[in-house]
């Protein structure tokens, strides 16, 4: 993943479409999440061990999606 010069970046695997959310790293940990498609609408903070524990649900594949 590669930042821009604003600091935010998104995933090498995201779509061609346009449908991805960006990240940006938040100073005080943790990050920050938008919708890559309307950048000037507020982002989502997330402190850094809700994210890594989401992110761990994601790579093993242990979310329900209801």
């Amino acid at each position: 993943m590669q930042a821009d010069q604003s600091g935010w970046y998104k995933s090498s695997f995201s779509m061609q479409n346009g449908d991805c959310v960006e990240a940006r790293r938040r100073t005080e940990g943790g990050l920050h999440v938008r919708d890559s498609k309307r950048t000037e609408a507020t982002a989502i903070a997330f402190e850094a061990a809700p994210w890594a524990a989401f992110a761990q649900a994601l790579k093993a594949d242990t979310l329900d999606a209801r």
